[in-house]
């Protein structure tokens, strides 16, 4: 297999060097075309002695265009590399406009993707995915939204890390795929062609053998004018009769075997795998899965790229009278089947593992471009503990680290605080920090402690016109499933923001009261946030509940935040501020 080259230095001296490779060889090609056809010419009218400088001129032809589909998919690499770049560098200032948003994963009822932005605009979606497929995407997405599981986190973790070691690996295999990406055909024909056992039957064998034989004594015949030219005609009708029992078989292998550039990512990538070594079981196991057989899926794949090629251009102009002489479907049919009957099992799962090692790249280039220094820590307590946590999605020069911890004595805190003061900002930093170690990430803060528990969210209730749905019965149908797992004995985290919102002041307050009380009857624990400070009081007289809040500093035209977490209930609001600083005149009469 040709080595390309990855690595990123001097991109804009390479590509140049490499164009103009490109034009000469393109030049040079042309000129060996016009010989060859010079050559065959000459064969056909002169003698067939001019066959011979013919036939090395035609391997010289083929040569030149494999050198020039080199080159160009070494410019294709080029070009994405120079994409990956930009796109780096996007990430790292969070100027995410115009990344893929994902939307599609989004999920209203999902325990907590909708409140966290792991889709849409601005969201670790974003950030993350460095897939080339649909399915690579469709992974990474399942990942974001999957249980917490202590140990497959614990092993994936030390996957990535072993990864962000590799960072040209990463680059290669991210290039490779974006280089070579092309309309997919479904992977699941290809998959379905794979597993289909071909009947070869001994006259396909025979006439295998017999084609090319007797087309070339045909030909020499008729050259040399022992046999009239209608004897060639003769042939080739009778051929044409022959050829019909390969054609559907050839047809539906051309459809469903991929195109010659996925082919070749397919072949770049597993070449990649193959040749990287790897020392943690996880990234050891999913290599072995590549060559189920023992087998180099690297090596079937060349294989199959060439017998792929030639179905694929059977109505080629140059290959009809090829055909039509030679019989030579026949001897494609014999290879290809012959091919498929002895591989074609071992291959059919590529796709669906090389989707899964596009997730294991999305997951260790986030690691190398922008991954958190923080420590993990798991426990299988019901804890959390966070030092100097920040938000992933906000610009890390401007991002205001905080901490807080939950034990046994502090299950829940009831966080108050002014208008955009920060209290929502930290409850998503804490819950998306928590899907970061999840998936093997490291957190953006000094240390995540984190135990055996589940997290769960009620932060973006909107209503519903569709189904007649408030956004207050929204939140109320949250709280629900909430209370249902909690009473069920499961161990959850939860993030409640601005409870109850959607209903008068006397009624919000003593219904988060009630829920406070049911909620400590369980093994969850989590912030609950509300603008009623009444709810502070409840510190008083309920054990293990907390105070802690976000103040903010107001002027006379101005309102001052530090973002920064506080023990205690919020000593002061600032909607009357806000409201006047937006232009309501209050009367002060």
């Amino acid at each position: 297999m040709p080595n390309f080259d990855f690595v990123t230095q001097e991109l804009d001296q390479k590509l140049t060097k490499n164009k103009k490779k490109i034009i000469q060889v393109s030049l040079v090609r042309l000129l060996a075309f016009f010989g060859l056809g010079a050559l065959l010419i000459l064969t056909l009218a002169d003698h067939p002695f001019w066959g011979i400088p013919a036939f090395g001129m035609g391997y010289f032809f083929v040569r030149l265009i494999q050198t020039f589909n080199f080159h160009k998919d070494q410019e294709a690499i080029y070009l994405a590399l120079q994409k990956m770049d930009v796109e780096a560098h996007h990430r790292k200032m969070r100027k995410l406009s115009g990344f893929d948003l994902g939307v599609e994963y989004s999920e209203k009822s999902h325990p907590f993707s909708n409140d966290l932005d792991l889709f849409g605009e601005h969201s670790l979606f974003q950030l993350l995915n460095h897939t080339v497929t649909k399915g690579g995407k469709d992974k990474l997405a399942l990942l974001m939204k999957s249980k917490f599981d202590k140990d497959e986190s614990q092993r994936r973790a030390h996957a990535v890390s072993e990864l962000k070691s590799k960072p040209l690996f990463l680059q290669a295999m991210e290039a490779a795929g974006l280089a070579l990406k092309k309309d997919e055909k479904e992977a699941e024909n290809w998959i379905n062609w794979l597993n289909a056992q071909e009947k070869i039957s001994w006259l396909h064998r025979l006439l295998a053998f017999l084609g090319p034989l007797g087309g070339v004594v045909m030909l020499v015949l008729v050259t040399t004018g022992i046999l009239p030219e209608a004897f060639l005609g003769v042939w080739i009708l009778i051929g044409i009769g022959f050829l019909g029992s390969v054609f559907q078989p050839l047809k539906k292998a051309a459809e469903a075997i991929p195109s010659a550039a996925t082919l070749k990512s397919y072949l770049i990538r597993t070449d990649l795998i193959e040749k990287e070594d790897f020392h943690g079981e996880e990234l050891k196991s999913a290599k072995a899965e590549l060559s189920k057989e023992g087998v180099p899926t690297s090596g079937l794949l060349g294989e199959l790229d060439k017998l792929g090629l030639w179905a694929q251009n059977r109505i080629n102009l140059l290959y009809l009278p090829i055909n039509l002489l030679f019989w030579t479907d026949f001897l494609l049919f014999v290879q290809l089947a012959s091919w498929k009957n002895r591989v074609g099992q071992s291959l059919s799962h590529l796709p669906e593992n090389l989707e899964k090692w596009e997730v294991w790249v999305s997951l260790g280039a986030f690691e190398v471009e922008l991954g958190g220094s923080g420590n993990v820590e798991w426990t299988d307590d019901s804890q959390l503990s966070a030092i100097d946590l920040t938000h992933p999605l906000i610009f890390p020069e401007k991002a205001i680290s905080n901490s807080i911890d939950f034990d046994e004595q502090h299950r829940l805190i009831l966080l108050t605080g002014a208008n955009m003061s920060g209290k929502t900002t930290f409850m998503r930093t804490l819950g998306i920090n928590c899907v970061l170690v999840n998936l093997g990430l490291s957190p953006f803060g000094k240390n995540l402690k984190l135990g055996r528990v589940q997290l769960y969210t009620s932060m973006r209730n909107s209503d519903n016109l569709g189904e007649s749905v408030s956004s207050f019965y929204a939140e109320l149908r949250r709280i629900h499933i909430l209370l249902e797992r909690l009473e069920s004995g499961e161990k959850l985290f939860f993030l409640l923001d601005e409870i109850l919102k959607g209903t008068n002041t006397q009624d919000r307050i003593s219904g988060s009261e009630a829920l406070v009380l049911q909620i400590l009857q369980t093994k969850g624990f989590g912030i609950i946030s509300t603008h009623d400070i009444e709810l502070s009081e409840l510190e008083q007289t309920v054990e293990k509940v907390h105070n802690f809040s976000f103040h903010s500093e107001i002027h006379d035209k101005s309102i001052d935040f530090d973002y920064k977490i506080k023990k205690g209930p919020c000593p002061s609001f600032n909607a009357h501020k806000l409201m006047e600083l937006m232009g309501i005149r209050f009367n002060k009469a």
